[in-house]
């Protein structure tokens, strides 16, 4: 009989899945975390702890983890590195066939795993990334909401998500839950990981996965996302936010990308809403790099225009 910790069980069996665990600062959410990797019903799994630098006793909790499960990887980082490349780093020593990229105040579901690989491997080869719906927890691990809006009766309030050839979708809008996903592997290594020049990684991951790989939609809710003051979505376009540029960087790389007239009128939806967002609070460079882009679209209208004057008269 296989055993699973074995290399030709994973062949013959199920496909090894690699658990990126990411940590910076998450000492008061680590243990609902770990715990919720320890209690995943699929066994073939690889498990890589990464902190990034932490300040507030992570470090510490992470080595009990490792001398509780001596099977799951640390990699502890001298410096603060970011996501990206913190990610990367475990990606490169890990063997999984499957990928997810875990940050540490989330948590995982029971059957998570397990339901995953069985969506992911009914999908086809072509699917690169599936995705799922998730409950949204505060700080004490209480319901707020599901990310995708639900009737009493638990359906879905609108039609369900996107599947398959996304890209002009995630151009559009946001509406994956990044905390969610599981990568196929040999989607990864070509694109290289995430690209570590930027601040975060998920809207560049979509643009650069969708052009060429199909996503899934699993209508199921599989994890537990944390909303918490220190979370990046909290952030986002405040005085000083790191991943405005970040933003651009990826509207450059997708207007190279575009390759339909539909395909531009979506990233057209991006920029407009960027640029809005930009001079709401008064990012005024940034306002004005969103109009241009905006403006190489060819998709601009009059009210875009009005927008882009007032982006030339905010002083930043």
């Amino acid at each position: 009989m296989l055993v699973p910790d074995t290399p030709t069980a994973h062949a013959v069996a199920e496909p090894l899945v690699t658990i990126v665990a990411l940590c910076h600062n998450h000492a008061r959410f680590l243990a609902a975390a770990l715990n919720s990797i320890a209690a995943q019903t699929y066994p073939y799994l690889e498990v890589w702890l990464v902190d990034d630098a932490s300040s507030d006793g992570s470090q510490k909790i992470l080595r009990q983890y490792a001398t509780q499960y001596p099977q799951w990887h640390l990699l502890l980082l001298p410096s603060n590195v970011g996501n990206c490349q913190a990610f990367n780093q475990a990606l490169r020593q890990s063997q999984g066939a499957f990928v997810i990229d875990f940050a540490t105040d989330d948590v995982l579901l029971p059957e998570r795993v397990a339901r995953q690989v069985a969506f992911m491997q009914a999908q086809g080869p072509r699917c690169g990334v599936a995705y799922h719906d998730c409950e949204l927890i505060d700080e004490q691990g209480q319901h707020v909401r599901y990310h995708f809006r639900r009737d009493e009766a638990g359906r879905p309030v609108h039609p369900l998500p996107a599947s398959g050839d996304v890209f002009a979708e995630v151009l559009r809008r946001y509406f994956i839950s990044t905390p969610t996903m599981m990568f196929r592997r040999t989607m990864l290594d070509e694109l290289g990981g995430y690209d570590e020049s930027l601040a975060y990684e998920d809207f560049d991951l979509w643009v650069r996965a969708s052009r060429n790989w199909h996503f899934g939609f699993q209508d199921e809710v599989l994890t537990q996302k944390r909303l918490h003051p220190q979370s990046m979505s909290r952030k986002a376009y405040r005085p000083g936010d790191p991943y405005v540029a970040s933003t651009i960087r990826v509207c450059e790389k997708a207007l190279t990308m575009c390759r339909t007239p539909p395909e531009l009128a979506a990233l057209a939806t991006r920029l407009r809403w960027e640029l809005r967002q930009a001079v709401r609070f008064r990012n005024g460079h940034e306002a004005r790099h969103l109009f241009r882009l905006l403006r190489q679209t060819n998709q601009a209208t009059p009210l875009d225009y009005a927008v882009g004057v007032l982006s030339y008269m905010l002083k930043q």
